[in-house]
C-alpha cells in the first residue's frame, strides 16, 4: 500500500502563485508514476501534470508554461509549482500514484482557490 498526503493549497489572488506538495509513504519502492490532477465544482477530474514511466513530464495544455511538476526521490515527494494563477485554476488538487501491478491511490486533495 502507498499513502499520499497533499499540502500547500490556499486562497490567492489572480496572478499569484502556490506550491503544492505530495508526500508518499508505505511501499514507496514499488511506485511507478506520480502526478497531479484537479477537479473543479461540477466538472470531471482532469490531469494537470504528471511524470511518465519514462521519466519525462506531461502537462495539460491549460497549465503549460505556468505550472511545473518536480520531485524529490529521496523524500518520495512530488511538487507542483503554480504561477500566474487564474480563477479557472480553482479546484481541489489531488496527488495520484500508480504502484505495483496496476494499483492506483489518491491523496485526500487540497483546495486551491483563485479569487480577488
Amino acid at each position: 500500500q502507498v499513502q499520499l498526503v497533499e499540502s500547500g493549497g490556499g486562497l490567492v489572488q489572480p496572478g499569484g502563485f502556490l506550491r503544492l506538495s505530495c508526500a508518499a509513504s508505505g511501499s514507496i519502492s514499488i511506485i511507478n508514476v506520480m502526478g497531479w490532477y484537479r477537479q473543479a465544482p461540477g466538472k470531471q477530474r482532469e490531469l494537470v501534470a504528471t511524470f511518465t514511466s519514462a521519466g519525462s513530464t506531461n502537462y495539460a495544455d491549460s497549465v503549460k508554461g505556468r505550472f511545473t511538476i518536480s520531485r524529490d526521490n529521496a523524500k518520495s515527494a512530488i511538487y507542483l509549482q503554480m504561477n500566474s494563477l487564474k480563477p479557472e485554476d480553482t479546484a481541489v488538487y489531488y496527488c495520484r500514484c500508480s504502484y505495483g501491478l496496476g494499483r492506483v491511490t489518491w491523496g485526500q486533495g487540497t483546495q486551491v482557490s483563485i479569487s480577488s
